[in-house]
């Protein structure tokens, strides 16, 4: 009887219960409300970065536009070769190799296909400016997406193709030089409307964003 005593000695009622708790951690009620916390804050800051998200997308979309009318002209020069970069709505846009020979020039050469997020196309919007003043670079009148063949008696152009000039030139062969405006943004949104102009003569290429001023909608060169 004295050894089985001295044996319990010490241990009170509730120690295994307490020790089997702790070992046990934190109990489901505690993780699904730790759970829960964690839900909402990352919800919260889901909604306080969606613009910024958006503005981003709309950029790298505007950027890479802007990209592959610069560098194609870049190549057209230092390969002293003629390449046109065609727009096609909703968002596409190819680079082709145009060869020269005489009587009639080869089809062109599809070299690269480029397609925008499908939330952001090739668009105009209600809302832009549309006066000879206002639009980008005074090209068209701010209602139709891809411009270009501006002062041309030949119609709207949907591309355009450099020359190892580096000036810009109509794709039909007719040798005028080619001027116009493409605009990109995502529909219903007018804060997400960009720009670029192509002047022919030149080839020079210049990007644009729509902001809100004092005086309504405006284009401010990039």
């Amino acid at each position: 009887m004295m050894a089985l005593r001295d044996r319990f000695r010490g241990i009170h009622p509730g120690d295994g219960e307490q020790r089997s708790h702790a070992q046990h951690g934190f109990s489901l009620l505690e993780l699904m409300i730790t759970l829960a916390i964690v839900l909402i804050m990352a919800t919260a800051a889901t909604f306080t970065l969606q613009p910024a998200i958006k503005q981003a997308r709309d950029t790298a979309a505007y950027d890479t536009a802007l990209m592959a009318l610069r560098n194609t002209r870049q190549q057209a020069i230092a390969q002293r070769k003629q390449f046109i970069v065609a727009f096609a709505a909703p968002g596409t846009i190819t680079i082709s190799y145009q060869g020269v020979a005489i009587p009639v020039n080869p089809a062109p050469v599809v070299i690269q296909t480029i397609t925008l997020p499908p939330d952001i196309q090739f668009t105009t919007q209600g809302g832009m400016p549309t006066s000879p003043a206002t639009v980008p670079d005074g090209f068209g009148n701010g209602t139709t997406a891809i411009d270009f063949g501006e002062g041309l008696a030949i119609g709207t152009q949907t591309s355009v193709m450099f020359m190892p000039d580096g000036s810009s030139q109509d794709a039909t062969g007719l040798g005028y030089y080619n001027s116009g405006v493409l605009y990109i943004g995502r529909s219903g949104e007018l804060q997400s409307m960009r720009a670029i102009t192509v002047f022919g003569t030149t080839g020079r290429i210049r990007g644009w964003r729509l902001a809100q001023q004092a005086g309504g909608p405006t284009w401010i060169q990039q």
